[in-house]
């Protein structure tokens, strides 16, 4: 089966239903197209642990679905226009606007998820329509890298950052699931991943200045869409999305409203049991914030 065949390109999806305001400067979406969108809580939506196209995939530790970064795409983009993501791992949002027809930029500090990035829009784009937009990626630190970029240049942002050091704790998933596969368990060893960082403020300090650059790139009035989970570190619960939220706003990315994505495919382990509640986390939370500049 070919990209075409599994994901149709927009003039081969079934006619829009609804009509089209031509006010709308948001996105190419009709009425009934709109307002399905704004519903707060999301079912994840992936390929399944059987698809061929999850090879690629899954080599990283915290994979993106594709799919899920699409609905974000369609709604706060037109077509043609451009995308940023600044911790692109194995290339989800490069290969959502190829499929969406828009252009995208990511930025990867791993080799080899720059490499398996390159790869996977090889191998699984093979359609002409999807290869009629542009899709770079750029390797290397993105509190760098996105200085390279022009000033209001993009126009969303949308990306899955590290969820500070929780790789590192090796739970039944990690065991089970990626070890005795010899699949990674943490993005890298670097000393510039964030992911590395062992104090928690620290962490969310530099990865605020990052997402704050990413605001100079972005244009006036334009979103951006961060896909982050809380989580526990020892038995205190991390409320990464709101301490997220905070640490944006002195750069001004003001908080427009939170998505649940209930991820109602993954496993359930006996955490805490038989003497504690810890929580089976089966959500992300998709903060969506606008860019207030003038």
């Amino acid at each position: 089966m070919s990209a075409a065949e599994k994901n149709p390109t927009p003039t081969e999806k079934e006619p829009k239903k609804g009509k089209y305001d031509p006010r709308n400067k948001l996105n190419d979406l009709t009425s009934s197209e709109w307002i399905p969108e704004t519903i707060s809580v999301w079912n994840q939506k992936g390929l399944g642990a059987k698809h061929p196209d999850v090879k690629i995939e899954k080599q990283h530790p915290a994979p993106f679905s594709f799919t899920d970064v699409a609905r974000l795409i369609r709604f706060f983009t037109k077509q043609g226009q451009t995308v940023l993501d600044p911790f692109l791992g194995v290339g989800s949002t490069l290969k959502a606007c190829a499929l969406e027809g828009r252009n995208g930029v990511g930025i990867e500090l791993n080799e080899k998820y720059v490499d398996l990035s390159h790869e996977r829009l090889d191998v699984e784009l093979d359609d002409i329509f999807a290869r009629e937009y542009e899709q770079t990626i750029l390797h290397g630190d993105s509190r760098l890298v996105v200085e390279d970029l022009d000033e209001n240049s993009i126009d969303f942002v949308v990306t899955s950052p590290p969820y500070w050091n929780i790789l590192h704790k090796e739970d039944h998933k990690v065991n089970q699931e990626r070890k005795s596969s010899n699949l990674d368990t943490r993005y890298s060893d670097s000393e510039h991943d964030l992911g590395n960082i062992d104090d928690y403020e620290v962490f969310l300090e530099e990865l605020a200045k990052i997402l704050g650059k990413c605001g100079r790139v972005l244009k006036p009035q334009k979103y951006m869409a961060v896909v982050v989970s809380d989580f526990r570190d020892k038995s205190k619960y991390i409320m990464f999305h709101a301490d997220l939220a905070r640490a944006l706003e002195p750069f001004k990315l003001e908080m427009r409203g939170l998505k649940v994505l209930y991820q109602r495919h993954k496993r359930i382990f006996p955490y805490g049991y038989p003497y504690a509640y810890v929580p089976n986390i089966h959500n992300q939370y998709i903060l969506i914030l606008q860019n207030a500049k003038k």
